[in-house]
């Protein structure tokens, strides 16, 4: 899963970085990186034919094309108000992966642009408080398990709403919280559990020199 391991590679490298690493140690991985992405993609006729779509979606509109295809067409298709919750219409068999990988065509399509900006919204919400809680923790590891898991939580929501927009190569990245699936929303849960346990611990710390009340 190449879209995985971009992922998991670019989080890392924020994570490496932000414990202490000197940024041209940091840097010194992408060029072996670029050149491992180029091989994966060269050594697979699918994975070019997504380059090739991600290009030009509408020379093959039937063929390679088509996902990307119907996926502009359930964004544009919403308007800046949407056609309603439930009336979408490219769920309905035109529309691959409607519930999982590119829900949020259909959330652009039944709530319109006002839809998408609530959602972006909401997400941009969670990782400030993500952060909010990261800067708050007083040891170092809590700050780094607080960076990595919303980094991951914020590229994986970044890189679905490009893809589904046409901006990046299809790639097969759920949107966390959004889209359908058990495995991801038991993780993605148990994540942010970690963090809501790092804020309680936080402030359990910073009231042990002086008595606090709830």
């Amino acid at each position: 899963d190449l879209g995985t391991a971009m992922l998991i590679g670019g989080v890392a490298m924020i994570m490496t970085w932000a414990a202490g690493a000197r940024t041209w140690h940091v840097l010194t991985l992408v060029p072996p990186a670029c050149a491992a992405l180029v091989a994966a993609v060269m050594a697979s006729s699918y994975r070019l034919d997504r380059l090739r779509a991600f290009l030009d979606p509408w020379s093959d509109p039937q063929g390679t094309g088509y996902h990307i295809v119907q996926s502009m067409s359930a964004v544009s298709g919403g308007g800046l108000s949407g056609l309603g919750l439930g009336n979408s219409v490219q769920k309905f068999g035109y529309l691959p992966e409607d519930t999982t990988d590119f829900i949020f065509a259909i959330v652009c399509e039944e709530l319109g642009m006002g839809g998408a900006v609530l959602v972006a919204c909401l997400y941009l919400g969670l990782l400030f408080l993500g952060f909010s809680i990261m800067r708050r923790a007083v040891d170092s590891f809590s700050k780094l398990l607080v960076l990595g898991i919303m980094a991951t939580i914020g590229m994986q929501a970044s890189i679905n709403v490009l893809v589904v927009t046409g901006l990046a190569p299809t790639k097969g990245i759920a949107l966390p919280l959004l889209s359908s699936g058990g495995t991801g929303w038991i993780l993605t849960g148990f994540c942010l559990g970690l963090v809501a346990a790092v804020d309680r611990a936080t402030t359990v710390a910073q009231c042990e020199p002086t008595p606090c009340h709830a």
